[in-house]
Parts: structure tokens; sequence; C-alpha cells
């Protein structure tokens, strides 16, 4: 190709897109859904094709690019008006914690291990499981949180009066995950197996294999999240 073709190409390349991208409607990363994603990828690519590729003549990648174009905005108008066709395109949330009850199941669906819950949890400030009452994964794939009653209503830290009980730990630190036993953890907390042990005996768990999650908290306590959930 000669330069001119190039520049050619690039330039019309670039106005289409902006044109259709503009009909197609504003809507940011966060909100896109796996469909948008999708279509917006190929788009991109279609036009990398059409500015860079001699073999794909301008006419006919200008024609690909109105195309996919009309069947995404189509898509996006029967997303609209049919609930059903909204669950094949889209899918539907997933409530993986579930008054306070870690959903495992939910949890395998999603192909979301615990790292990735609790990292989610604390992008909205929310350091322990204990302080969750219902959470739910949008099918943009960011997480809606429910907080607990303790966390909603009027608090001694509202009314300005506070305990005199002081946090052992700076933060909550889980030891089990996925019903794994983190040792490392346990030994910063300077606890062992044994003390994990007793708490749950006081719990009425005499295994580790009925324990999906538990969390030490800032107290010391423990919160217990057992395996088998009723969803």
């Amino acid at each position: 190709m000669s330069t001119l073709e190039v520049i050619a190409r690039v330039v019309i390349a670039f106005t289409v897109f902006f044109i259709l991208a503009r009909i197609m409607g504003r809507k940011e990363i966060s909100q896109m859904t796996f469909y948008n994603f999708v279509s917006a990828v190929a788009i991109g690519s279609i036009t990398a094709n059409v500015a860079v590729n001699p073999s794909v003549s301008i006419r006919d990648g200008v024609l690909v690019l109105i195309g996919w174009t009309i069947f995404t905005i189509g898509m996006d108008y029967l997303d609209i008006k049919s609930k059903k066709a909204r669950k094949i395109t889209t899918g539907e949330p997933v409530m993986v914690i579930k008054n306070g009850k870690i959903m495992e199941n939910a949890l395998r669906k999603l192909r979301l291990d615990m790292d990735s819950l609790n990292a989610m949890l604390r992008q909205k400030n929310i350091f322990s499981l204990k302080d969750v009452r219902h959470a739910i994964v949008e099918t943009n794939g960011s997480l809606s949180v429910v907080p607990s009653e303790s966390k909603t209503v009027l608090t001694k830290g509202d009314m300005n009066i506070f305990s005199q009980k002081s946090d052992i730990y700076p933060m909550a630190t889980e030891v089990v995950t996925d019903g794994r036993v983190l040792s490392q953890n346990l030994s910063k907390l300077q606890v062992d197996e044994a003390w994990l042990s007793e708490q749950l005996s006081k719990e009425n768990i005499n295994s580790l294999a009925e324990v999906f999650y538990a969390e030490v908290q800032t107290d010391g306590s423990l919160y217990i999240d057992q395996k088998n959930d009723i969803h």
C-alpha cells in the first residue's frame, strides 16, 4: 500500500468507527455486559483490518462495520423488550453471599475464588465477611452488597459511645479458605491449629471438613461459614 492509501484507510476507518460508536450509544466499561464487550472487541478488530489490511477493501470493511453495528443495536433492543432474550445474552445476577453465608455452588458457577471475592468486598470498604448480609455479582461482573444489620442500624459509633474493648488485630484475617487451613496466617496471628479446632468445637463443629471459610475478627473472635449451605 502507498502512504496515501494508508492515510486514507486510517481516516475513513476512524471516521466510520467514531460515527457508529456514537450511534450505538454511551456505556461505561463498568456497565458493559459480556455481549457488549465481545461486540466492542469485534468492531475494533474489524476497524483495524480496514485500516491496515490491503486484502480487505474499504467498501467491504465499512459494510461489515455497519452490519455489525446494526446487529448490535438490534440485540440491545431485543434485550430491552424481552427478559428471556436478556437472560441468554446478558445472564442473570448471582447471589454469592446469602444471609451471611457463602454460597459455594454460586462461586464455583462463576469460577470465583475467595481471594477474588474478598478483594471485591474490600473495594466496597468491607473488610470482613461478618459484615455482609447479602452479596450479588451483577451481570457486568461488579459486586453489590447489602451490609449486615449491625452495620446499617444506629450504632454506638454513631452516638460517639465507644467500647472500652480494644481490637487485638488490625484487620480480619482469613484462616480457612475453600476448606483449607492457612497455616501461615495462623502463625501471623500467633495461634495454631489446636486453637482453631477449639474455636470450632465451641460452635459444635467437630471437623475442618465441615468448614468452607473461617476468618479471625479484629477482636479475636472467629467468623465461620460452613459447607453445604442451603441455596
